[in-house]
Protein backbone atom coordinates (compact mmCIF):
# COMPACT_ATOMS: atom_id res chain seq x y z
CA UNK A 1 0.00 0.00 0.00
CA UNK A 2 1.45 3.06 -0.66
CA UNK A 3 1.68 5.54 2.04
CA UNK A 4 2.52 9.00 0.62
CA UNK A 5 -0.13 11.12 2.50
CA UNK A 6 -3.38 12.49 0.03
CA UNK A 7 -6.66 14.09 1.07
CA UNK A 8 -10.09 12.00 1.90
CA UNK A 9 -12.35 14.71 1.97
CA UNK A 10 -10.69 17.17 5.15
CA UNK A 11 -8.98 14.06 6.19
CA UNK A 12 -5.43 13.25 5.57
CA UNK A 13 -5.23 9.81 5.03
CA UNK A 14 -2.50 7.46 3.20
CA UNK A 15 -3.36 7.22 -0.88
CA UNK A 16 -3.51 3.31 -0.51
CA UNK A 17 -6.55 4.23 2.31
CA UNK A 18 -8.19 6.86 0.09
CA UNK A 19 -8.76 4.34 -2.95
CA UNK A 20 -10.56 1.74 -0.32
CA UNK A 21 -12.27 4.86 1.30
CA UNK A 22 -13.88 5.75 -1.89
CA UNK A 23 -14.64 2.50 -3.36
CA UNK A 24 -16.40 2.46 0.06
CA UNK A 25 -18.38 5.52 -0.70
CA UNK A 26 -19.70 4.62 -3.98
CA UNK A 27 -20.36 1.04 -3.46
CA UNK A 28 -22.95 2.31 -0.26
CA UNK A 29 -24.29 5.29 -2.86
CA UNK A 30 -24.73 3.16 -5.48
CA UNK A 31 -28.04 1.81 -5.48
CA UNK A 32 -29.64 5.42 -5.04
CA UNK A 33 -27.13 7.74 -6.82
CA UNK A 34 -29.33 8.43 -9.50
CA UNK A 35 -32.31 9.26 -6.73
CA UNK A 36 -29.66 10.94 -4.68
CA UNK A 37 -28.73 12.79 -7.77
CA UNK A 38 -32.18 14.38 -8.28
CA UNK A 39 -32.57 15.53 -5.28
CA UNK A 40 -29.47 17.17 -4.44
CA UNK A 41 -29.70 19.28 -7.12
CA UNK A 42 -33.14 19.95 -7.84
CA UNK A 43 -32.51 17.81 -11.41
CA UNK A 44 -29.93 20.55 -12.27
CA UNK A 45 -27.52 18.14 -12.79
CA UNK A 46 -29.82 16.96 -16.33
CA UNK A 47 -29.17 20.33 -17.54
CA UNK A 48 -25.37 20.48 -16.50
CA UNK A 49 -25.08 17.16 -18.33
CA UNK A 50 -27.36 17.95 -21.41
CA UNK A 51 -24.91 21.17 -21.74
CA UNK A 52 -21.71 18.83 -21.77
CA UNK A 53 -23.28 16.90 -24.27
CA UNK A 54 -24.42 20.04 -26.67
CA UNK A 55 -20.54 21.59 -25.85
CA UNK A 56 -18.77 17.76 -26.85
CA UNK A 57 -20.24 17.96 -30.53
CA UNK A 58 -19.86 14.29 -31.17
CA UNK A 59 -21.38 13.16 -34.60
CA UNK A 60 -22.09 10.01 -36.02
CA UNK A 61 -19.56 7.83 -35.87
CA UNK A 62 -17.61 8.69 -33.28
CA UNK A 63 -15.86 6.86 -30.73
CA UNK A 64 -16.64 7.99 -27.17
CA UNK A 65 -15.15 7.55 -23.82
CA UNK A 66 -16.93 7.98 -20.23
CA UNK A 67 -14.45 7.90 -18.00
CA UNK A 68 -15.66 7.08 -14.33
CA UNK A 69 -19.55 6.78 -15.63
CA UNK A 70 -21.11 5.77 -13.20
CA UNK A 71 -24.92 5.29 -13.71
CA UNK A 72 -24.34 6.22 -17.27
CA UNK A 73 -25.85 9.28 -17.90
CA UNK A 74 -23.37 10.93 -20.05
CA UNK A 75 -22.76 7.38 -21.87
CA UNK A 76 -26.39 6.80 -22.71
CA UNK A 77 -26.49 10.36 -24.00
CA UNK A 78 -23.26 9.89 -26.47
CA UNK A 79 -25.29 6.27 -27.65
CA UNK A 80 -27.63 8.67 -29.31
CA UNK A 81 -25.51 11.03 -31.26
CA UNK A 82 -22.33 8.55 -31.95
CA UNK A 83 -24.99 5.95 -33.66
CA UNK A 84 -24.65 2.52 -34.46
CA UNK A 85 -21.66 3.38 -36.44
CA UNK A 86 -20.15 4.69 -33.52
CA UNK A 87 -19.03 3.35 -30.75
CA UNK A 88 -19.05 4.88 -26.55
CA UNK A 89 -17.08 2.98 -23.90
CA UNK A 90 -18.42 3.16 -20.07
CA UNK A 91 -15.79 2.77 -17.47
CA UNK A 92 -15.52 3.09 -13.65
CA UNK A 93 -13.60 2.12 -11.35
CA UNK A 94 -16.32 0.95 -8.82
CA UNK A 95 -17.88 -2.39 -9.68
CA UNK A 96 -21.07 -1.67 -8.38
CA UNK A 97 -22.18 2.13 -9.83
CA UNK A 98 -20.52 0.33 -13.17
CA UNK A 99 -22.97 -3.06 -12.97
CA UNK A 100 -25.97 -0.57 -12.72
CA UNK A 101 -24.37 1.62 -15.59
CA UNK A 102 -24.50 -1.57 -17.44
CA UNK A 103 -27.88 -2.53 -16.94
CA UNK A 104 -29.26 1.08 -17.51
CA UNK A 105 -27.70 0.66 -20.95
CA UNK A 106 -29.10 -2.40 -21.92
CA UNK A 107 -32.67 -1.14 -20.19
CA UNK A 108 -32.43 1.51 -22.69
CA UNK A 109 -31.51 -1.15 -25.82
CA UNK A 110 -27.73 0.22 -25.95
CA UNK A 111 -25.51 -2.78 -25.32
CA UNK A 112 -22.41 -0.56 -25.18
CA UNK A 113 -18.78 -1.92 -24.29
CA UNK A 114 -17.85 -1.38 -20.76
CA UNK A 115 -14.45 -1.93 -18.66
CA UNK A 116 -13.52 -1.67 -14.72
CA UNK A 117 -10.54 0.45 -14.95
CA UNK A 118 -8.41 2.95 -12.74
CA UNK A 119 -8.79 6.32 -14.90
CA UNK A 120 -4.46 6.15 -14.20
CA UNK A 121 -3.91 3.49 -16.52
CA UNK A 122 -6.74 3.30 -19.19
CA UNK A 123 -6.49 0.21 -21.29
CA UNK A 124 -6.99 2.10 -24.47
CA UNK A 125 -4.48 2.51 -27.20
CA UNK A 126 -2.76 6.18 -28.03
CA UNK A 127 -4.94 8.35 -30.10
CA UNK A 128 -8.12 6.17 -30.27
CA UNK A 129 -11.10 8.42 -29.42
CA UNK A 130 -12.71 11.25 -30.66
CA UNK A 131 -13.86 12.59 -27.17
CA UNK A 132 -13.09 11.50 -23.89
CA UNK A 133 -15.45 12.76 -20.94
CA UNK A 134 -15.51 12.66 -16.87
CA UNK A 135 -18.37 13.89 -15.32
CA UNK A 136 -18.15 14.31 -11.66
CA UNK A 137 -15.61 11.70 -11.24
CA UNK A 138 -12.17 13.76 -10.90
CA UNK A 139 -12.12 15.01 -7.60
CA UNK A 140 -12.15 11.42 -6.27
CA UNK A 141 -8.93 10.54 -8.26
CA UNK A 142 -5.93 10.36 -6.22
CA UNK A 143 -3.69 11.46 -8.90
CA UNK A 144 -5.76 14.09 -10.84
CA UNK A 145 -2.74 14.92 -13.48
CA UNK A 146 -2.15 11.40 -13.96
CA UNK A 147 -5.42 10.94 -15.01
CA UNK A 148 -5.57 13.72 -16.72
CA UNK A 149 -2.39 12.69 -18.92
CA UNK A 150 -3.72 9.44 -19.26
CA UNK A 151 -7.21 10.68 -21.16
CA UNK A 152 -4.98 13.09 -22.89
CA UNK A 153 -3.17 10.00 -24.38
CA UNK A 154 -6.27 8.28 -25.81
CA UNK A 155 -7.17 11.30 -27.54
CA UNK A 156 -6.60 11.32 -31.21
CA UNK A 157 -5.52 14.95 -32.83
CA UNK A 158 -8.21 17.20 -32.76
CA UNK A 159 -9.70 15.21 -30.31
CA UNK A 160 -11.24 17.12 -26.84
CA UNK A 161 -11.66 16.09 -23.43
CA UNK A 162 -14.82 17.38 -20.74
CA UNK A 163 -13.99 17.66 -17.47
CA UNK A 164 -17.61 18.32 -15.87
CA UNK A 165 -17.07 18.91 -12.08
CA UNK A 166 -18.22 20.93 -8.77
CA UNK A 167 -15.91 23.59 -8.89
CA UNK A 168 -15.59 27.33 -6.69
CA UNK A 169 -19.34 29.09 -6.21
CA UNK A 170 -19.80 32.77 -6.73
CA UNK A 171 -18.30 34.39 -3.43
CA UNK A 172 -22.00 36.08 -2.56
CA UNK A 173 -23.44 32.56 -3.07
CA UNK A 174 -20.70 30.50 -0.95
CA UNK A 175 -22.39 30.91 2.75
CA UNK A 176 -25.92 29.55 1.61
CA UNK A 177 -24.40 26.96 -0.60
CA UNK A 178 -21.70 26.23 2.48
CA UNK A 179 -24.71 25.71 4.48
CA UNK A 180 -26.45 23.17 1.94
CA UNK A 181 -23.08 21.19 1.38
CA UNK A 182 -22.57 20.64 5.33
CA UNK A 183 -25.99 20.78 6.84
CA UNK A 184 -28.45 19.76 4.49
CA UNK A 185 -26.60 17.24 1.84
CA UNK A 186 -25.80 15.36 5.13
CA UNK A 187 -28.96 14.93 6.14
CA UNK A 188 -30.85 14.15 2.82
CA UNK A 189 -28.14 11.46 2.51
CA UNK A 190 -29.23 10.17 6.08
CA UNK A 191 -33.00 10.61 5.04
CA UNK A 192 -33.05 9.04 2.07
CA UNK A 193 -29.33 6.87 1.50
CA UNK A 194 -29.04 5.95 4.95
CA UNK A 195 -25.55 6.98 4.61
CA UNK A 196 -24.90 10.61 5.99
CA UNK A 197 -20.69 10.36 5.91
CA UNK A 198 -20.36 9.22 2.16
CA UNK A 199 -22.46 12.77 1.50
CA UNK A 200 -20.49 14.52 4.27
CA UNK A 201 -17.33 13.49 2.01
CA UNK A 202 -19.01 14.68 -0.81
CA UNK A 203 -19.19 18.07 0.55
CA UNK A 204 -15.89 18.17 1.74
CA UNK A 205 -14.29 16.38 -1.62
CA UNK A 206 -15.73 19.34 -3.64
CA UNK A 207 -13.87 21.82 -1.21
CA UNK A 208 -10.28 20.09 -1.32
CA UNK A 209 -11.02 19.69 -5.74
CA UNK A 210 -9.06 22.54 -7.74
CA UNK A 211 -10.82 26.15 -8.34
CA UNK A 212 -11.52 26.85 -12.27
CA UNK A 213 -8.38 28.21 -13.16
CA UNK A 214 -6.25 25.88 -11.56
CA UNK A 215 -7.96 22.87 -13.39
CA UNK A 216 -7.89 24.73 -16.46
CA UNK A 217 -3.65 25.56 -15.98
CA UNK A 218 -3.63 21.13 -14.57
CA UNK A 219 -4.99 20.16 -18.56
CA UNK A 220 -2.72 22.58 -20.22
CA UNK A 221 0.00 20.90 -18.44
CA UNK A 222 -1.28 17.94 -19.38
CA UNK A 223 -0.67 18.49 -22.82
CA UNK A 224 -4.01 19.79 -23.99
CA UNK A 225 -4.38 22.94 -25.70
CA UNK A 226 -7.70 25.79 -26.16
CA UNK A 227 -8.66 24.83 -22.66
CA UNK A 228 -11.49 26.58 -22.12
CA UNK A 229 -14.09 26.63 -19.37
CA UNK A 230 -17.78 27.38 -18.19
CA UNK A 231 -19.30 28.13 -15.27
CA UNK A 232 -22.75 26.72 -14.27
CA UNK A 233 -25.22 27.16 -11.73
CA UNK A 234 -22.82 30.75 -10.30
CA UNK A 235 -19.50 28.23 -10.27
CA UNK A 236 -21.09 25.91 -8.87
CA UNK A 237 -20.12 23.32 -11.03
CA UNK A 238 -17.55 24.14 -14.35
CA UNK A 239 -17.57 22.32 -17.66
CA UNK A 240 -13.55 22.56 -18.88
CA UNK A 241 -12.63 21.89 -22.08
CA UNK A 242 -9.22 20.77 -24.00
CA UNK A 243 -7.72 19.68 -27.26
CA UNK A 244 -5.38 17.38 -28.04
CA UNK A 245 -2.43 18.52 -30.47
Amino acid sequence: MNDKPTHFGFETVAEGDKARRVAGVFSSVAANYDVMNDLMSLGLHRLWKHFTIQVAGVRQGDRVLDVAGGTGDLSLAFAKKVGHQGTVWLTDINQAMLARGRDRMIDHGHALPVARCDAERLPFPAAHFDCVTVAFGLRNMTHKQEALKEMTRVLKPGGRLLVLEFSRVWAPLAPAYDFYSFKVLPWLGGKVARDADSYRYLAESIRMHPPQNELKTMMEDAGLVRVDYFNLTGGVVALHRGYRV
